[in-house]
């Protein structure tokens, strides 16, 4: 098999993985705390922001803590509810080969035939998933406004009605 192919089946995790992972590493963050002094330490990092991490690992190194919340939470699990803490049994440090195996839940069934899908996910992808979400949603507003048309054209009809009605009696007024 030629090296051309061998490289187009290797998958790669998603920049926002290797990024935060990345982030991780860098930060070199490694002081961690023991769990009596969690509580006091917390209450100081959340006040001045996690000093000047933006995120860091957790204790164990089985997730991340994030100090400076941002759109982290995809496909993490929140593990604490005084910070922002997120766990993933495949993001752990030390294993970044692990990352590959984390993929982002489908939120709906595409609506685009099987056939005419590309193998190959990515940005394609997600630009028709846009496509699609942005059709569905002028679909539903035709509807609608094809609902108000027809009130519209009703309301029209009962006022011509009134308004023939009202001429009959002015007119039957002027001849008495």
């Amino acid at each position: 098999m030629s090296l051309i192919m061998q490289s187009s089946r290797i998958r790669n995790p998603a920049p926002f993985l290797s990024k935060t992972y990345d982030l991780l590493q860098e930060a070199g963050s490694f002081h961690f705390k023991a769990a009596d002094e969690e509580d006091e330490e917390d209450e100081e990092d959340e006040e001045n922001g996690g000093g000047n991490r933006i995120v860091s690992w957790n204790a164990d190194g089985s997730g991340f803590i994030v100090w400076s919340p941002a759109d982290f939470s995809e496909g993490f699990k929140k593990t604490s509810p005084k910070r922002w803490e997120f766990k993933h049994e495949k993001f752990q440090r030390g294993n970044r080969r692990m990352l590959v195996e984390i993929v982002r839940k489908k939120c709906e069934p595409s609506v685009f035939p099987a056939y005419l899908r590309s193998s190959h996910e990515g940005a394609a992808t997600m630009a028709v998933d846009q496509e699609n979400g942005d059709h569905l949603l002028l679909m539903e507003e035709n509807k609608n406004l094809r609902r108000q048309k027809l009130e519209l054209q009703a309301q029209i009809a009962q006022f011509k009605a009134l308004h023939i009605r009202l001429l009959d009696c002015v007119g039957r007024r002027i001849e008495k």
